[in-house]
């Protein structure tokens, strides 16, 4: 299997399995992740998911080149399912656990999810550039919100890597740990997460991702909007009843 799907208290795993390709997609590939992320959003009992790569080498390096001659046009090229696109679709918080390259597509598919955590090998790059094209599954807008418009354009028009202490330090990472702990400490983040109220948190997720494109005063508003729908859920009415109780929360999703 290309795509590998586990589940473990709570949290979904999606781990993409080609090392020999250095975890390269393909159409078939994408389309597995395409029906992994639409289980998990109809799974309740989960409330968070981590992607990784298989192997010591490769979280993802993009798509397989080897594969994208057999488009018989740019049109038809450009409206292909994208495994990114279908990331971004993902109601639950995600987290991406970062191993060796992510290079193009690659670390197009880390970016869409909300946390990125990497190990001390990882690199990064938009090396789409030293082809002949450009990323096409979000990479300039969301390289410019992680790292700045300048090291955004270091990046995507020189192609060239950076490593992992770089990407901390310009923010395109949340921490970087030794791979042998990478798979531990996104589990412990995504275990933490999945025991917050879920509506919460994928209430969370959407305000986070209008943030980005709504004005200040819109942006305020929507939160407001948002914090008013959560505050209506049951498990608000039970995070505020295990408070005075003084007791830990049980929430439902509902």
């Amino acid at each position: 299997m290309s795509i590998l799907v586990e589940r473990e208290d709570g949290v979904g795993i999606i781990t993409i399995n080609r090392p020999e390709k250095l975890n390269a997609m393909t159409p078939d590939m994408a389309a597995a992740l395409v029906a992994a992320v639409n289980d998990f959003n109809t799974d309740d009992a989960i409330r968070c998911v981590v992607i990784t790569g298989a192997g010591e080498k490769a979280f993802c390096a993009g798509s397989d080149i080897r594969t994208l001659d057999d488009y018989d046009s740019a049109w038809n090229f450009r409206n292909r399912p994208d495994y990114c696109d279908a990331i971004r679709a993902l109601l639950k918080p995600s987290i991406a656990a970062v191993n060796g390259y992510a290079f193009g597509g690659g670390l197009e598919t880390a970016m869409t999810c909300d946390i990125r955590i990497a190990s001390t090998n990882a690199s990064f790059a938009a090396p789409e550039i030293k082809l002949g094209w450009i990323g096409g599954g979000g990479m300039a807008v969301n390289l410019a919100h992680a790292v700045g418009p300048s090291n955004a354009a270091l990046m995507i028009m020189t192609g060239d890597p950076i490593d992992a202490t770089t990407a901390e330090r310009w923010g395109l990472v949340s921490r970087v740990v030794p791979q042998q702990t990478l798979m531990a400490e996104a589990k412990n983040i995504a275990k933490a997460i999945a025991a917050r109220a879920p509506i919460a948190a994928e209430t969370a997720k959407l305000n986070l991702r209008a943030a980005w494109a709504l004005s200040i005063e819109d942006a305020i508003a929507y939160e407001r909007d948002l914090q008013a729908i959560c505050f209506a859920t049951e498990d608000a009415k039970e995070g505020r009843a295990a408070f005075k109780e003084k007791r830990s929360p049980i929430f439902r999703r509902r």
